[in-house]
């Protein structure tokens, strides 16, 4: 008998109507409604911090790299201008 869906739900119905009354009912289910509406926000706004989280070391990586091949870039200009300076003083 208490194997289906609606039959719980029918049960439930009547325990709540005896327990508070049919004038607190509407305000249950607002206070309800309210805590639901929260508890999605707060989910919400938890997966966008772990959104966030699992891509801020692949910015930092590409940050990393960048550094690196700038590095690169000026360690081979100073390397070209001792050339020059080399060759300027055996001219």
């Amino acid at each position: 008998m208490l194997d289906s869906p609606s039959n719980w739900a029918i049960i439930i119905i009547v325990a709540l109507v005896l327990f508070f009354g049919t004038s607190k009912l509407p305000e249950l289910f607002r206070s309800m409604g309210k805590a639901v509406g929260e508890f999605k926000k707060g989910r919400l706004e938890s997966e966008m911090e772990m959104q966030q989280m699992e891509q801020q070391p692949a910015v930092q990586t590409t940050t990393q790299n960048k550094e690196l091949e700038l590095e690169k870039q000026i360690q081979e200009l100073q390397k070209q201008l001792e050339q020059l300076k080399n060759q300027k003083q055996q001219q």
